[in-house]
């Protein structure tokens, strides 16, 4: 009797890819598990084609299984969607699986291959061609300059601190603001003197400060001309401006139809219930997984919403009346909110798209 190892191909084979910054690795397996070839090819558009064609030789192409479909596989992710192909985005393997196999590309393409035989891979990748790239783009120039420009104000009061001390005295009672403006007008002069470098280091943090303050502003006007276009009613729900409407659409992708349900979106944000039952307990706590930058923009909105919202504001003395935690309030209320969201994603997809 022939062993499944031994199998005769199937002529159906799925096609697991390990991407990387230069060459992508992949195996093809058929549906009985057998390996049916192993090749690498150049990151760029001669070697997706040579992919494309190597695949084809086993027979039908049921799927390709991609690692990183949004970094380094982004291109080849790209290139089979346009091509016709059903495309599977499958995480990194399991640390135990990694130990009992070992680790090298075509292993990880092999594995990336079976995650999609054995169905623990189904989620559909971005797809990354319209309006929410652009809102992505901006968002990590965004993110960065406002990282770069804390970085820059805490760099210059810990500077402030230890510079002489008529200088010191002269700046230290400012405002934000008001030291940011005394501080970019100094003269230094020539940098002679303990007193002199230290203006002139002060004068540079605050006029980075600046510059970093002038980008921020052009990227928020970006991001609202953008989202307002994309998804007016999202910016315009209670609570949510640009930056929040920003994450929410950069999470979801440009084709929101790969979210099947509500409650996917809800797991996908992190916001699901989890069960935390026991005996005569019956309760549920926080979700700790999911999407963190999306869950912490919901957190935002829930929190503005508890202090200004009239409806946020007698859910939560009804619920607090009940005997519900702050925290155990915060996890429904975000919970509402997923669904909300995902109301207002919705309503934008033709109607004949799968939801």
């Amino acid at each position: 009797m022939t062993s499944i190892l031994q199998a005769e191909p199937t002529g159906k084979v799925v096609v697991g890819v390990d991407t990387h910054k230069y060459v992508h690795t992949a195996v093809a397996v058929d549906t009985v598990g057998g390996v049916q070839g192993t090749t690498s090819v150049s990151a760029d558009r001669g070697g997706y084609e040579q992919l494309e064609t190597w695949a084809r030789q086993f027979g039908q192409v049921l799927a390709f299984g991609v690692e990183g479909t949004g970094s380094y596989g982004a291109g080849l992710a790209s290139h089979l969607r346009r091509h016709g192909h059903k495309l599977v985005e499958v995480n990194r393997p399991d640390r135990r699986v990694r130990r009992q196999r070992g680790k090298s590309d075509p292993i990880d393409a092999e594995n990336a291959a079976r995650a999609v035989l054995a169905g623990t891979a189904t989620a559909t990748p971005k797809s990354a061609e319209g309006s929410v790239e652009m809102i992505r783009h901006l968002k990590i120039a965004r993110d960065g300059a406002v990282k770069a420009r804390t970085q820059a104000m805490v760099t210059l009061k810990a500077l402030i601190v230890t510079v002489p001390d008529e200088l010191r005295q002269q700046l230290q009672s400012l405002s934000k603001m008001a030291l940011i403006e005394r501080c970019a007008g100094l003269r230094p002069g020539p940098v002679t003197s303990p007193s002199a470098s230290a203006k002139h280091s002060i004068r540079a943090m605050a006029r980075r400060w600046k510059d970093l303050h002038d980008e921020v502003k052009e990227h928020d006007a970006l991001l609202g001309e953008l989202t307002k276009a994309h998804a007016p009613d999202l910016v315009d729900a209670f609570g949510i401006g640009a930056d929040t409407a920003a994450e929410v659409l950069v999470t979801i992708g440009d084709n929101p139809e790969r979210i099947r349900s509500q409650a996917a979106f809800a797991k996908l944000a992190g916001v699901c219930p989890i069960p935390a039952s026991s005996g005569k307990t019956n309760r549920h706590r926080l979700n700790r997984g999911g999407h963190r930058q999306l869950n912490s923009a919901l957190y935002r909105v829930v929190i503005v919403r508890m202090r200004f919202h009239q409806p946020t504001i007698d859910y939560v003395t009804r619920r607090t009346a009940e005997g519900k935690t702050k925290q155990e309030i915060i996890r429904c209320l975000k919970r509402y909110l997923a669904r909300e969201i995902y109301q207002h994603i919705k309503a934008k997809q033709p109607p004949t798209q799968s939801t």
